[in-house]
């Protein structure tokens, strides 16, 4: 309950935060425009670009410039928020009867009380209308600022499709919705008072203003608090072991040193925003893999094997300021699976035997698995894959989507929990194309150097974990449905490594 209830409030700031600013600044823009009609449509249009960008372009681009976090979040709902009220408030500005405004303006008004009296509270109901609309679309799309390690019900969304826990994917959907139409609900209320009579307008309009204001200073505390200086910043990529691993050094930090861990789970985009986020100092640890580390930060064309291990992190250091402390033990590479069905139909064991009949299967994987130096290309071009169809898809769905007839073959790590199950065929890489993905924490040389005793906590996961029991991990949390909190305690208690 804890948890959600946390990320509620973190949904509500973040979302109700950027909804007052893109209503300042739309109303703003609207009123201006509404004085200006000749450059209306161009400005308009230019809005209307923006909002026709797909929100995960926009958040890939926003991560080069903001970094990981709540505020390229917030940035990117101002943004999308803009569009509806700027494009109502000139509109409802501008659809005034002017034989009203004459009549005002005959009277003796001047411009200022005409806009007061008669322009701006004829135009508000349509105004406080789209400002409806507004909030309702950024407290839902305000559940894919996870993608860029923002908080929120995004989070759990996130990770029950990552998990494979429906229950977590519907709790947080309907807490997502729940908190729209309530918003929707209160915002009915307040448009009544606010084309009410005068009074009670200008009641509702001083709650409103006291209200906005507590939403704005609040949701840029929560965007922009900085951390304690005894803060420990861990992130993970959105698989379930990352998930695992991330949450046995967080537990470990937590109970053998007094420094507080902050966690940012299941990060979109995987290793290349995550690196984004060290770079940026955003994040001080994170688990990774030797492999990875050398092909996709590296850009290392040569084959890796854990005897350059040495010479691994001595370019760590120098390029990124980065280095593998504790190594977990075990190693986790990529191969390929296909149902039982397929493998009997194709007699297909190993990727060899794959390339022979690959232009009569679909396939699919998570998506930076098509952008990684190690991914699909290098792949397909050193075994001659051609399958009749490739598809994007998220991590926590390509499992369902394989064993559904959706896809033929799709990407796996050798210890993914999934692969017990008895209709899922693995592959052989029998030409050994996949280097060692021996597991590790890799931090920022500088957080190493000023949290030693973080270092030396982390140092009892080393070597703790094979293969074998990666798996059982993953499996439990994948197909038992226990949560990754649990996994980890439970593992870590077992081998007297925590008490609490």
């Amino acid at each position: 309950m804890d948890f959600y209830l946390g990320l509620v409030v973190e949904h509500l700031f973040i979302s109700l935060g950027a909804a007052v600013v893109a209503t300042i600044i739309g109303v703003g823009i609207g009123i201006w425009l509404s004085t200006r009609p000749s450059i209306a449509a161009p400005v308009i249009a230019a809005v209307n670009v923006a909002y026709t960008i797909p929100s995960i372009a926009l958040l890939g681009v926003l991560i080069t410039f903001t970094g990981i976090g709540n505020t390229t979040a917030v940035i990117a709902l101002i943004i999308y928020g803009l569009l509806p009220v700027v494009r109502a408030t000139f509109v409802g500005l501008r659809g005034v009867d002017p034989a009203l405004i004459e009549a005002s303006s005959g009277m003796g008004a001047t411009p200022k009380q005409v806009f007061q009296t008669v322009t701006f509270p004829l135009a508000l109901p349509q105004i406080v209308s789209s400002i409806r609309t507004m909030v309702t679309m950024t407290i839902a799309l305000a559940g894919i600022a996870s993608f860029v390690g923002a908080g929120g019900l995004g989070v759990a969304i996130y990770r029950g499709i990552t998990t494979g826990n429906e229950r977590m994917i519907i709790i947080g959907s309907a807490l997502v919705a729940g908190l729209a139409l309530v918003m929707d609900a209160l915002l009915a209320i307040v448009q009544r008072g606010l084309t009410g009579t005068s009074a009670n307008a200008r009641k509702t309009l001083k709650v409103v203003t006291l209200l906005a204001i507590f939403s704005s200073l609040a949701g840029l505390l929560f965007t922009f608090v900085p951390h304690t200086d005894r803060t420990v910043r861990i992130a993970s990529k959105p698989t379930t072991e990352n998930l695992i691993l991330a949450e046995l050094a967080a537990q470990i930090i937590e109970e053998k040193t007094d420094v507080a861990v902050a966690k940012t789970l299941g990060v979109g985009g995987g290793t290349a925003n995550i690196q984004k986020g060290m770079q940026a100092g955003d994040f001080d640890i994170y688990p990774e893999y030797t492999g990875t580390s050398w092909q996709v930060i590296l850009k290392e064309t040569a084959n890796y094997d854990e005897g350059k291990f040495t010479l691994l992190n001595s370019k760590l250091q120098a390029q990124v300021q980065q280095s593998f402390g504790p190594m977990f033990g075990f190693n986790n590479t990529y191969s390929l699976a296909v149902t039982k069905q397929t493998a009997q139909q194709y007699n297909v064991k190993t990727l060899t035997d794959l390339a022979v009949v690959s232009s009569k299967l679909s396939f699919g994987a998570e998506y930076d698995f098509f952008e990684r130096e190690d991914g699909f290309d290098a792949l397909t071009d050193f075994y001659s894959l051609r399958f009749a169809s490739e598809v994007d898809m998220d991590n926590g769905l390509k499992y369902q989507a394989l064993l559904d007839g959706k896809i033929d073959v799709i990407t796996v790590f050798t210890t993914d929990g999934q692969l017990s199950d008895p209709n899922i065929q693995l592959l052989e890489d029998d030409r050994e194309f996949y280097p060692s993905y021996q597991a590790g924490i890799q931090g920022r040389d500088q957080f190493w150097e000023e949290f030693p005793e973080v270092k030396q906590a982390l140092s009892v996961l080393h070597n703790t974990i094979d293969e074998a029991t990666m798996a059982q991990m993953n499996h439990r949390v994948e197909i038992e449905g226990v949560s990754v909190a649990d996994v980890a305690r439970q593992f870590l208690q077992e081998r007297n490594l925590i008490t609490s």
